[in-house]
């Protein structure tokens, strides 16, 4: 991290303004030369300066230059960041000039890893800067704020503190055992403490798992043999004419995906091809694809139609959902009833029909309570916000239960401190405390350049 980076931080493209950030300890002395209105060398941290870039005699363009000192900056570097005029052209030549003059170009997410690396901010602030990025709903950002302000790596330091008050004691214990003043850490006295971190490290577990629905969404898919009105309740859903419906069947016949927020948590809809035997080569395709997107769903929207018997490829779809989250929409009740409810008596069922919204409406209040949105606070949104993390906290959590399992079994405190410290170790990983190089590199490369 001796060398000085530069790249673009705004996104490519036609607009008013684009930035190139750079980031080093020759940052200053680097740009310095090349903006000639002004020594940038002495110019006050935290300034902004009017004048224009120029090589070997050539203005390349009219830039508003910021000038940022180490520390108090995002990467505790000395950083420029020069605004330029919008566009491909201007933005990439500018660039240019930089690398030409001693900058090496920013690999993805770099400046955010020297933040990291720099103790600016830990793992759960540096992975919140990109879902704040890629965050597409209200409470999305909220979730990134909470992460990128520190409150959820608070959670997660206030625990891994009280397990160090309760290693200290243990270790008093261990290595001063004459002090007869010393409160005795027995396995009694250690597990209340131990059974309060436990419940805490759950709660935080049960609210993140809820929260990944805020990050991700739930991806929802509609299946149904053809002509049962899938790509009609999609169009309803959306409402916007995604799909294309035909009396004919096997009209649609690959996934067709479209998204909304349901309370401030998207719904990755995919409206797939009628499942149903055929010789046909590409609707063939379309159903196998059908019926392997159903293992990968969050939610299975099964669609029947009212006016129709059960048949053979209903039965199918219903048998492989019958353990996944699923809804089963009874489509076309403005029709006369010929479906057997009676076989649907143990399915979570909403009764749609495509004259009026009234069933729509209803199948999206079903999908709130199935997914319990009300029980996703409102208020407070220190999730932890990705796998990584919550698989980590999992793992703190199983070694916290090895250690009532040795207090269980009256093991000695030397050996119930080893999965202590195993628990403490996890937690200090979610927030960055302990890393490998490569969890680094690989967490890093998931940015975008510039960031």
């Amino acid at each position: 991290m001796n060398d000085t980076i530069a790249a673009i931080s705004t996104a490519l493209g036609v607009g008013a303004i684009s930035i190139i950030r750079v980031s080093g300890k020759d940052a200053i002395q680097i740009v310095n030369p090349l903006f000639q209105e002004k020594d940038l060398q002495k110019v006050l941290s935290h300034t902004i300066h009017y004048g224009h870039i120029i090589d070997q005699e050539e203005t390349i363009d009219e830039v508003l230059v910021s000038v940022m000192r180490a520390p108090k900056t995002f990467t505790t570097e000395d950083v420029v960041e020069i605004n330029c005029h919008g566009g491909i052209t201007t933005t990439n030549k500018i660039l240019e000039v930089l690398l030409n003059h001693g900058c090496r170009l920013a690999e993805p997410g770099e400046f955010t890893k020297r933040a990291f690396l720099n103790g600016r901010i830990d793992l759960v602030n540096a992975e919140s800067v990109m879902d704040l990025i890629e965050g597409k709903t209200e409470k999305a950002r909220k979730v990134a704020m909470h992460g990128l302000e520190g409150k959820t790596s608070n959670r997660i330091k206030e625990l891994r503190q009280q397990i160090l008050e309760v290693l200290a004691n243990i270790e008093v214990n261990i290595d001063y055992p004459e002090y007869e003043d010393i409160e005795e850490m027995t396995n009694e006295k250690i597990l209340p403490s131990l059974k309060q971190i436990e419940e805490d490290l759950q709660k935080i577990i049960e609210e993140s798992e809820n929260g990944q629905l805020i990050k991700t969404g739930i991806k929802t898919v509609i299946v149904g043999r053809p002509n049962v009105g899938k790509s009609s309740i999609l169009n309803r859903l959306l409402n916007e004419e995604k799909a294309i419906v035909t009396e004919i069947e096997g009209t649609t016949r690959d996934a067709i995906e479209g998204s909304i927020s349901l309370n401030g948590i998207l719904l990755n809809i995919i409206d797939t091809a009628g499942i149903r035997k055929t010789n046909d080569v590409v609707e063939k395709i379309g159903v196998d694809k059908s019926l392997h997107l159903i293992d990968q769903a969050d939610l299975v929207i099964v669609v029947l139609n009212n006016n129709e018997p059960l048949t053979s490829e209903d039965q199918e779809i219903l048998q492989k959902t019958k353990d996944h989250p699923s809804i089963v929409v009874v489509n076309k009740n403005d029709l006369p009833q010929k479906i057997d409810l009676e076989a649907l008596k143990d399915r979570n069922i909403i009764y749609t029909n495509t004259i009026d919204l009234n069933g729509i409406e209803s199948l999206k209040e079903r999908i709130i309570e199935l997914f319990h949105f009300d029980q996703i606070e409102k208020d407070d949104y220190t999730y932890l916000s990705n796998a990584r993390q919550i698989s980590l906290a999992k793992e703190a959590k199983a070694y916290l239960k090895e250690v009532h399992k040795g207090i269980d079994q009256a093991m000695p405190l030397d050996m119930v401190e080893i999965d202590l410290k195993k628990s403490w170790d996890k937690l200090g990983e979610i927030i960055g405390e302990t890393y490998t190089e490569e969890l680094i590199d690989q967490l890093f490369r998931q940015f975008c350049l510039g960031k």
